[in-house]
């Protein structure tokens, strides 16, 4: 089969490689769709902090975000999984530890991530073999363009529950990439007053067509009480920032991740009572992610700017903006 290898910083290739056999407990999937995401992004600059941990190395095969039909079963596995469409955790816990044990697999020491971290390959190809324990089956009404971006809403459903905001509430959000975006449509489904700050014109015009009526930059975000503030950048000042915006008694939730350590006063904390929550993974959000993509809570489609093709990737990785793409942050792979 065909997939996408990266072999060094900058360097990758579309290779021939042997088709995935689904092991004791797995399943091959025939990949649809899947997602480009930052992490990616830093794998293909050299900055991902996983390659400096010994967590993973090149040669490497990305693509955690992604979606497909079940093509065989290994021993073990229910044979009714066979041509569903699915999509899959990336969080892969050890089982047997304290953690996997008490349901937390998705922070398991010794977790292998697909397309990311312990040699796990990714779906950029076009086969993906997976635990059968990691699916999550999709309804018909949530297509391939969703189902790829289940694991990505699966991150941001977290971070909103994770603001405990409703009716009468606001809640600011920093960074209108794609998990920011999310994020505010998560939000935005509570009830609460939803705002969101930006660095380009192009971004907040973009959050504005969301339907998104309260966008500013990082200056103009106005003197309002915010019951909650999600980072959802990689800025390493805006924790702080987000902690002298947010109300007393009120949320800070981190799920952006940046190059340099953040520096936060802990007795603004203390003294402001805040609650800081950071989120991982979308492992705890992927069902309900799911089910809100199906019940249509929730339509992420315009956030896709365009679909290309394994051959394409290494320009999309290298910050390239595919011909005639749209305006929104994300870019999905079809790999066949």
């Amino acid at each position: 089969m065909r997939a996408f290898v990266l072999t060094a910083p900058g360097a990758y290739e579309v290779l021939e490689v042997a088709a995935p056999v689904a092991g004791p407990g797995e399943v091959v999937v025939d990949v649809e769709r899947v997602g480009v995401c930052g992490t990616d992004m830093e794998f293909f600059t050299g900055a991902m902090a996983y390659l400096h941990q010994g967590h993973s190395a090149y040669p490497m095969r990305l693509g955690h975000e992604w979606a497909g039909r079940v093509a065989a079963v290994g021993d073990g596995v229910d044979p009714a999984w066979l041509g569903r469409r699915v999509m899959g955790d990336t969080m892969l816990g050890c089982g047997g530890c304290r953690r996997c044990l008490r349901g937390l697999r998705h922070v398991c020491e010794k977790r292998q991530e697909v397309g990311i971290r312990g040699g796990r390959p990714g779906a950029l190809a076009e086969q993906l073999a997976v635990p059968a324990s990691s699916l999550h089956a999709l309804p018909d009404s949530v297509d391939a363009t969703l189902g790829a971006l289940v694991e990505p809403g699966g991150n941001a459903l977290r971070a909103a529950r994770a603001t405990a905001v409703g009716p009468g509430d606001r809640a600011l959000v920093l960074g209108p990439g794609t998990i920011g975006l999310l994020t505010a449509m998560f939000l935005r489904v509570t009830g609460a007053e939803v705002h969101l700050a930006g660095l380009t014109e192009a971004s907040l015009s973009f959050a504005r067509d969301l339907g998104f009526a309260h966008v500013w930059t990082e200056e103009s975000v106005p003197g309002l009480p915010f019951d909650a503030v999600v980072d959802a950048t990689n800025a390493a000042h805006l924790p702080r920032r987000a902690v002298e915006l947010v109300e007393p008694a009120g949320r800070v939730v981190c799920i952006g991740l940046s190059g340099e350590p953040s520096r936060v006063d802990t007795r603004a904390l203390v003294l402001k009572d805040v609650t800081v929550i950071g989120i991982l993974s979308a492992s705890p959000g992927l069902a309900a992610a799911v089910r809100a993509y199906a019940e249509g809570s929730v339509d992420p489609r315009p956030l896709v700017a365009a679909t290309v093709g394994l051959t394409e990737v290494g320009a999309v990785l290298a910050g390239e903006r595919p011909a005639g793409a749209g305006a929104g942050p994300k870019i999905q792979v079809d790999p066949r």
